[in-house]
């Protein structure tokens, strides 16, 4: 029988097995904006779904997702996908990221069974998820999002680097959110400003559009523009930033205007940002470093 439940928010990506090199340490954690966004959503209390590809030895990192309200749909591939993400300095934004391996891409059958209020498209390198899925959540989903992410990076010879997306201006027809970092942006639409990127974007067809960059997060939204700083008491977990702001960007728009959201987005980023991994905080502790640190 299919799952008939209607989540308020489905993600859908390769989990990643990310070796972080920095300076003469290096160490391998988990990652994909499945396990960065399940958590943001799961602990706000949302009905989430989670549409992932991993090998089976990979399969403990689901067990974090124990007792929160998270529906786990996995294929399971003879690898997952392995990065390695290399920081030559002690500049957290810059970084050399390799392909190791690969779980090869979603087919339609992995998504036939999720109906959601948004669908977020979140994947790492472009072929992860196929076009002709990206066009079908219209009919899965009130809103469809879409990280330009995994559009916009390509593997050549085993390291990922930024290529036009030339299909991009076709797919985001279909697509009500954009997410891009501040580079992403500027490789889709040739402006290095934000505000500008975010214009051109916009054009595309997205209703909304939510750029993050190292120092906070620009919305776009009803000829609008919002800001808001990322504010953390120190920097310690880079890896999974632009996921956590997205995902809680979309959970808090199911019940919020995109000031509001936007506002919500940064501070939880900025929380997460303080420890490695995922946003596992109290969700109360966003709201008490809303009022301390964004006063209206």
């Amino acid at each position: 029988m299919k799952n008939q439940t209607k989540f308020d928010l489905a993600l859908l990506g390769h989990y990643t097995k990310d070796t972080i090199v920095l300076g003469k340490d290096e160490k391998t954690v988990d990652g994909g904006a499945v396990l960065y966004g399940g958590n943001v959503a799961a602990r706000m209390g949302l009905r989430t779904a989670i549409i992932t590809r991993m090998a089976q030895q990979d399969s403990r990192v689901l067990e974090q997702f124990r007792g929160l309200s998270v529906h786990i749909f996995v294929r399971e591939t003879a690898k997952s996908t392995a990065l390695k993400l290399v920081y030559p300095s002690s500049n957290l934004d810059e970084r050399i990221i390799y392909l190791v391996s690969f779980a090869e891409p979603f087919t339609p059958e992995e998504i036939e069974d999720v109906q959601a209020s948004t669908f977020h498209v979140a994947a790492s390198v472009r072929g992860e998820v196929p076009y002709p899925i990206v066009r079908s959540l219209k009919d899965k989903a009130d809103r469809v999002s879409l990280d330009v992410q995994g559009f916009v990076r390509i593997n050549l010879n085993g390291k990922l680097t930024y290529d036009v997306w030339r299909e991009g201006h076709e797919v985001l027809k279909h697509v009500d959110v954009v997410k891009a970092d501040l580079v992403e942006a500027t490789v889709m639409t040739g402006k290095s400003d934000k505000r500008e990127a975010a214009e051109a974007l916009a054009a595309l067809g997205p209703s909304e559009v939510v750029i993050t960059h190292n120092e906070g997060v620009l919305v776009y939204a009803e000829n609008r523009f919002y800001e808001a700083s990322f504010l953390p008491k120190e920097l310690r977990g880079r890896s999974g930033r632009g996921d956590t702001c997205i995902s809680s960007y979309l959970a808090k728009r199911l019940t919020a205007p995109p000031a509001e959201a936007t506002v919500w987005a940064a501070a939880l980023t900025s929380l997460k940002l303080e420890n490695e991994g995922p946003f596992r905080r109290e969700i109360k502790e966003v709201a008490e470093f809303i009022r301390r640190k964004y006063p209206t």
